[in-house]
């Protein structure tokens, strides 16, 4: 009876690195065939391919089996472990023929050509691959062979080892990459250290928004700058175009008389460029903050008009280029930013009428809108400065609107346009209260057109050697203190140290009283005046003003500053107020101290009125006119006054007029007349410049003078004089 058969298929496994082994003595094959004929020859060993890949099982074939015991060992002498257990075995009592039993099997392949394999559909392949299947039912789950660990137990032959291709050691670009810094720590190791290629490596770094350590960029810097004054005011340079640009950006309307103030310690003479490119940057960057930046260029612009100018003239440069390239934002921002500093008056007004008509002469929606949003901004103070042109905006504006050829967006905003006009600008006014920060008389214009040939000074936004800085620096510091009112730039300590400093000078009171401390910062000084200025601002009327004074705590010889604190404070006023003519005639009459005070800061003035401008002038001699008009100052002061041709100017002339025309106002002309005719000899050597008989030609000039202010009646005496000095020298010819 022929033995029972079995179908196995056969998986092929592929191995990691050994060989397969040779398979012609490894499995006994029944090749006879089930009618008992003889068995055909073996055939000879295939070549082994170049290749391993997994190559497709071969078909399943019927065959007979040896018994389970001899699989078994088989199997464990070849490949060094057990067989697999069976999990179903043929139950005898069930009656179940040995036929059902599939005990593990062992085949193996090879092709290169064709499948080592006897079935009639056997696939080619030009791989080399083998296969080792356990099975006990239709495709089994690979299993993977492990490598034999006795090296005589190794299926590989050693001819296919000497055949392996060798891996590559390193990937190819991590070899450049490795010579690359192998260079680099070579070159490193050969070059010298250079501080200032390492500052600028830092700041590269530190632009791109990597941290570097602010003491190591000190450090750096105090290396690059010893003993090189170029890198000195490099960094200078550096330091003045971050603390411009800081302030800048730090602005708006509840800080801006502190930033102000600390944009005028930056040195704005040097750094003119950096500042007015900063806040053209910043206001086209943030345009609902343009009024802010044009109060602050208003501010700079009365202490430092060179920048106003340059500001003004910069914008017209970039509105000319925007609108030849047609550049809507860049044209927005810079007509906004002209039509706001027109409203302080940095900018003249006819450069509003040339952007108009230029945006109006051949209209688009683009020219449209930009002319209608510039005429919200400026409309107010057109209708103000020009009041016909503005009108002749709007009949442009109506022009437009009726014939139609726009977009009804565009023509939209023309309606609400004429809308705002009608409401007066009241969401729309030129200058805010918040921002009202600049005196009418303090505003200086520049007259810049649109056509005219400008140069904006581009070089003034790059650094320059100068070898003139220490003394450059020296200049632009007695100018921030003129400025600013000599306040010194340190700011005091906190009261921390101020409360240990007393407790050290109260446990050494003997080192106090042998140590003299001078105040060179001018502090206390600066603090009086303070005081002084608010006393004044926060009084009521002149009577609780001297009140509050008079308990001021002054040192000796500071009298003349309070003195001149009210006086200056009657200067700053848009007109003149009756008020501090009071208060100085109530401390010239209180004792002769205050008067002497008085007298000596009339001569001061006088000598320096030239400084001052028309309106101030104006309001220190009607200050002064009331005081010597109620008797509280002796008319001995006019005995610095020399009313001539060569000792006069226009200032002092104008100083006089007001002086002696409100003199009159208050006692009369009879009075006045009576004065200068005092028969006192010291009197009459007081009015001795006033009323010159020296020199005919300066007698002639006071005459002429006195006539042409209206009093004449004070030289009457002095006609005569005139008259009969002229008649001596004609009899002397």
């Amino acid at each position: 009876m022929a033995e029972p058969t079995v179908i196995v298929p056969s998986l092929a496994i592929r191995p990691e690195r050994s060989d397969p082994p040779d398979l012609t003595d490894e499995v006994q094959r029944d090749t006879s065939p089930p009618n008992g004929s003889a068995s055909p020859p073996p055939r000879p060993p295939r070549q082994r391919s170049e290749e391993y890949s997994r190559s497709p099982s071969p078909p399943i074939r019927r065959r007979r089996l040896d018994s389970p015991e001899e699989v078994s060992r088989n199997h464990s002498t070849r490949y060094g472990r057990s067989p697999k257990r069976e999990r179903h075995s043929a139950s005898p009592e069930r009656g179940r023929p040995v036929a059902r039993i599939k005990p593990p099997s062992v085949s193996y392949s090879r092709s290169r050509s064709e499948s080592f394999s006897r079935s009639p559909s056997y696939s080619r392949s030009r791989s080399r691959s083998y296969s080792r299947s356990v099975s006990r039912s239709v495709s089994p789950p690979p299993k993977r062979r492990r490598r034999a660990k006795d090296t005589d137990e190794s299926v590989s032959p050693p001819s296919i080892v000497s055949r392996r291709r060798p891996l590559p050691d390193v990937d190819y670009q991590r070899a450049l990459e490795r010579e690359r810094q192998a260079a680099q720590r070579q070159e490193k190791e050969v070059k010298p250290f250079d501080p200032k290629a390492e500052y600028q490596r830092l700041l590269d770094l530190r632009s791109g928004g990597t941290y570097v350590p602010p003491a190591r960029l000190r450090a750096l810097q105090s290396q690059i700058v010893e003993g090189n004054p170029k890198e000195l005011q490099r960094l200078a340079w550096d330091n003045l175009k971050k603390g411009i640009n800081g302030l800048i950006n730090k602005v708006n309307k509840s800080n801006i008389r502190d930033i102000v103030q600390e944009i005028f310690r930056q040195n704005l003479i040097r750094g003119r460029g950096l500042f007015v490119r900063s806040i053209m940057r910043a206001q086209a960057a943030s345009l609902p903050f343009t009024p802010v930046y044009a109060a602050v260029a208003a501010i700079v612009n009365t202490k430092l008009p060179q920048l106003g100018e340059l500001l003004v003239t910069r914008l017209i440069i970039q509105f000319r280029k925007a609108y030849r390239r047609n550049d809507k934002p860049v044209c927005i921002s810079s007509t906004m930013f002209l039509g706001h500093l027109c409203n302080y008056q940095v900018a003249h007004e006819i450069v509003i009428l040339q952007i108009l008509h230029l945006l109006l002469e051949r209209p688009t929606d683009d020219s449209v809108e930009i002319a209608v949003g510039f005429m919200r901004e400026v409309g107010m103070f057109l209708a103000k400065a020009s009041a016909p042109a503005n009108n002749g905006v709007f009949e442009r504006f109506r022009a437009i609107l009726h014939e139609g050829q726009l977009e009804p967006r565009t023509q939209y905003m023309i309606e609400s346009l004429f809308l705002v006009r009608k409401n007066e600008y009241r969401d729309h006014p030129d200058i805010s209260e918040e921002l009202d920060l600049v005196e009418e008389e303090d505003q200086i214009t520049h007259m810049i057109g649109l056509d005219d040939e400008l140069n904006g000074e581009d070089t003034l936004n790059v650094f320059k050697f100068d070898a003139d800085y220490e003394e450059n620096e020296a200049k632009y510091k007695d100018i921030r203190d003129e400025i600013l009112g000599a306040e010194d730039d340190e700011e005091e300590g906190s009261d921390e140290s101020e409360v240990s400093s007393e407790d050290e000078d109260a446990e050494k009171p003997s080192e106090q009283k042998k140590m003299e401390i001078q105040d060179m910062t001018n502090r206390n000084l600066v603090n009086l005046r303070r005081t002084i200025y608010l006393t004044i601002r926060s009084s009521m009327d002149f009577e609780e003003c001297c009140h509050k004074l008079m308990r001021i705590n002054l040192a000796q010889g500071q009298e003349i500053e309070m003195v001149n604190m009210i006086i200056e404070c009657c200067s700053q006023e848009k007109i003149y107020t009756k008020f501090y003519g009071l208060i100085g005639a109530r401390f010239c009459k209180m004792n002769r101290l205050w008067k002497s005070t008085f007298a000596e800061a009339f001569r001061t003035y006088y000598d320096t009125i030239h400084r001052y401008e028309t309106n101030k002038i104006r309001n220190i001699a009607k200050l002064f006119a009331h005081i010597l008009a109620s008797d509280a100052l002796d008319w001995e002061v006019f005995d610095c006054v020399h009313l001539n041709e060569d000792e006069t100017t226009a200032s002092s002339r104008i100083f006089l007029k007001v002086l002696f025309q409100d003199i009159v106002e208050e006692t009369g002309v009879k009075t006045v007349v009576e004065r200068f005719n005092d028969p006192d000899r010291d009197k009459q050597a007081a009015f001795s410049g006033i009323l010159p008989r020296d020199n005919p030609s300066d007698t002639r000039f006071a005459i002429n003078f006195f006539t042409i202010i209206g009093l004449g009646a004070v030289t009457e005496d002095l006609r005569d004089y005139l008259q009969r000095a002229m008649e001596k020298a004609k009899e002397s010819l």
